[in-house]
């Protein structure tokens, strides 16, 4: 088939998908589903008596849910295309972990030089910034990165600053609640309506500068020798999509935990689907990445709904870990260790 044909297919499924996911979220009201009606006169303010549950935090939840889904879907493309590993995403590398720490530091030890609201973000994004050169530095010898050694690595340190978390979590006192809630992943958040634009600024921001070089991505992926040839500043372009990866992830974790495996899912099944190109490739990660978020989140409604919405990070893990399971086992085989 040809490929804008498929493409096209594809968008057409996702637009439905995402309609009736809409559909579901904001009828939700755990115990009861509200009518078409209800939701409809609750979103333009004729029924005030469901506008909490379909506005406060149903749709606050689905717009939280496209954006940090669409900004880890396109940070996990693009570092599996950077490093040409097929594991790579923002949680196996341990950016997530390392977010989250800058995170819980925010908590426990606000800057007060900053507004609090921005005291957190900002620490997740040093904090994530500087576990990506961590890790990247480590798994380098010389002018080589060698694959397995950049996972191994990225999971090391994710250990080590878990561990850093569970430390200010043993000291955090009244805060443990909070900081407690990064290492579940929830799209329930205090003020939203005040989260939200910082959210999707950051994500906006980083987003766009992946799209940007998607082009010299697709050239890098066939060597750094190979993208030099064609004018390509490999050394700028890297630190660039490093930094705009290290952004997104950032933003994503610093107001809704750690959300695990949507990096690593997406972007495999899309390519796939629909070829190597980046081009192409990252703005589809961008809507589907979002979707499945959301789509996760509705899951997580279903289960014990008498305990309320379970935290959605279980859901990406108990549907990525497997996966995450089998390309290793995939890679194996492909290097010769079995």
């Amino acid at each position: 088939m040809d490929r804008r044909k498929k493409t096209a297919i594809i968008l057409i499924a996702l637009a439905a998908v995402f309609v009736l996911l809409l559909f579901l979220e904001l009828r939700w009201a755990q115990l009861w589903l509200l009518s078409p009606q209800e939701v409809w006169e609750s979103l333009i303010g004729k029924n005030s008596n469901y506008r909490i549950i379909v506005v406060d935090l149903n749709l606050t939840r689905v717009l939280f849910g496209m954006i940090v889904g669409a900004g880890l879907a396109v940070a996990g493309a693009v570092m599996q295309a950077l490093f040409k590993n097929p594991m790579a995403s923002p949680y196996t590398l341990g950016l997530s972990s390392g977010a989250a720490l800058g995170a819980a530091l925010g908590i426990l030890f606000p800057l007060s030089f900053v507004p609090e609201v921005a005291s957190v973000p900002i620490l997740a994004f040093v904090f994530c910034l500087g576990t990506m050169f961590l890790v990247y530095s480590i798994a380098r010898v010389g002018n080589q990165t060698h694959m397995e050694t950049l996972l191994l690595a990225g999971i090391a340190v994710a250990a080590l600053a878990q561990a850093a978390v569970s430390l200010l979590t043993y000291i955090a006192g009244e805060s443990i609640t909070e900081i407690v809630f990064w290492g579940m992943g929830s799209l329930t958040v205090s003020l939203p309506w005040v989260k939200i634009p910082i959210v999707l600024v950051l994500s906006a921001v980083g987003i766009f500068a992946m799209l940007y070089y998607a082009k010299d991505l697709n050239a890098m992926m066939l060597g750094d020798a190979h993208a030099m040839d064609l004018g390509i500043d490999v050394k700028k372009t890297r630190l660039a999509l490093l930094i705009a990866s290290s952004l997104v992830t950032a933003a994503a974790v610093c107001f809704v935990g750690t959300i695990g495996f949507v990096g690593l899912v997406i972007p495999h099944i899309l390519r796939i689907l629909l070829g190597p190109d980046n081009r192409l490739l990252l703005p589809m990660c961008v809507l589907t990445g979002g979707i499945y978020l959301v789509g996760c989140d509705y899951l997580a409604h279903l289960f014990a709904q008498s305990l309320g919405v379970m935290p959605i990070g279980i859901v990406t893990s108990l549907i990525g870990a497997p996966y995450f399971i089998y390309l290793l086992r995939r890679r194996k085989k492909e290097v010769g260790w079995v």
